[in-house]
């Protein structure tokens, strides 16, 4: 499948961009039970299913590609997935799906220490969108952005309480952030709604804040662009998101848009450039200064030169954003046909013709002739 055709690996799994390392197990453990081929044998549309599934997995429980993933998209994890040879034989030990059944009961029956107590609750992510030049997005920029956060109230020092009281513990979970549910042989856990999961509630808010614990301010981040991106690349700041209640901060993503250029287009990591030039260089030869994204360079034009002939400039296009060289820049001739004649350029012109033997109006003379036929 060609990385322009494939589906956002969060979405695959059918979870948040900022879901735990256990969210996303959980999740395609309940994708892989639903389409593994031994349960759906001959099934194609399940086989894809889970090969789509299985790539995904690969790359987000691997922090490195994860983050790969999260700031360059698919461009980064190319090489992920390796499922497209041989048969689904079940997941042995040194993949990255080895224990995925075997602890498939594990969440519902509550199990494992420490796991009935909250651990706080993440701050959530913040996207900037953010436009640069066609030649910043080449070479790279750092830019400094403002972007909102919330501060820790001054106030009540974050307790979201009025100064000199404190939150109490919350009476339904006490304490907890979770309320137990107990259902025949099952015991379910779920966020206590009363305090959401902080096990505390604050009965005299903060004036300042609210109760809240956090008042609103911004920040100027100096964020670096590599070179390479382009127009959906996503880069991602970590911990620079929502502030987290007890748990940790959201992140930034900072979306990328690039300004359309005057000269230059991009296809890949190339750089494609129009010259226009007169039928006489066309025809004689020439030598042109020809802009480049590092500056101005000479190119010779040969004699005899077509309309749409493409020459190619090597290492002038665009960095790889993996580091990896650079593409090239592909120089398209167009041949400008000369206007606003006076009447010895006409002249030279069929002179010239009558030298080559060339009819000026060929077509002219044919269709008249066409005409006389038809109304004969």
């Amino acid at each position: 499948m060609a990385n322009g055709e494939k589906r956002d690996y969060y979405e695959v799994l059918g979870v948040h961009r900022n879901a735990s390392e256990t969210e996303i197990k959980k999740a395609f453990r309940k994708v892989a039970v639903q389409f593994h081929p031994d349960k759906n044998q001959g099934d194609k549309v399940s086989e894809e299913k889970f090969k789509e599934a299985s790539e995904a997995y690969e790359v987000l429980s691997d922090p490195q590609k994860r983050a790969q993933y999260d700031q360059y998209g698919h461009a980064a994890v190319s090489g992920a997935g390796g499922f497209s040879g041989g048969g689904f034989g079940g997941f042995g030990a040194g993949t990255p799906f080895g224990d995925i059944f075997g602890d498939i009961f594990g969440d519902v029956f509550g199990g494992g220490a420490g796991r009935g107590r909250t651990q706080g609750r993440r701050g959530d992510d913040l996207l900037y969108n953010m436009e640069i030049s066609f030649e910043e997005a080449a070479f790279g920029v750092e830019k400094k952005i403002e972007i909102p956060f919330a501060k820790r109230c001054a106030t009540c020092n974050g307790s979201g309480s009025r100064p000199g009281t404190n939150p109490k513990v919350c009476p339904t979970c006490r304490g907890a952030g979770q309320v137990r549910y107990q259902q025949g042989f099952f015991s379910v856990s779920k966020t206590c709604a009363q305090c959401n999961g902080e096990g505390k509630v604050v009965e005299d808010p903060c004036p300042d804040c609210r109760g809240k614990g956090s008042t609103k301010d911004t920040k100027t981040l100096s964020v670096k662009i590599p070179g390479g991106v382009e127009t959906g690349s996503r880069l991602k700041v970590t911990g620079e998101g929502g502030q987290g209640k007890g748990g940790p901060n959201g992140d930034l993503y900072v979306a990328i848009s690039v300004k359309e250029h005057s000269i230059f287009q991009r296809e890949d990591n190339n750089v494609i450039c129009e010259i226009p030039i007169s039928f006489i260089q066309a025809s004689l030869g020439c030598e042109l200064e020809v802009p480049t994204l590092d500056g101005k360079v000479s190119m010779k034009i040969p004699e005899g030169t077509q309309s749409g002939k493409i020459y190619r400039l090597k290492g002038k296009g665009i960095p790889s954003l993996q580091g990896y060289g650079r593409g090239d820049q592909l120089v398209v001739v167009r041949i400008e046909t000369p206007t606003n004649l006076n009447k010895k350029q006409k002249e030279l012109l069929e002179e010239f013709a009558k030298i080559s033997g060339e009819d000026v109006h060929p077509m002219k003379k044919g269709f008249l002739d066409k005409v006389m036929d038809f109304i004969s």
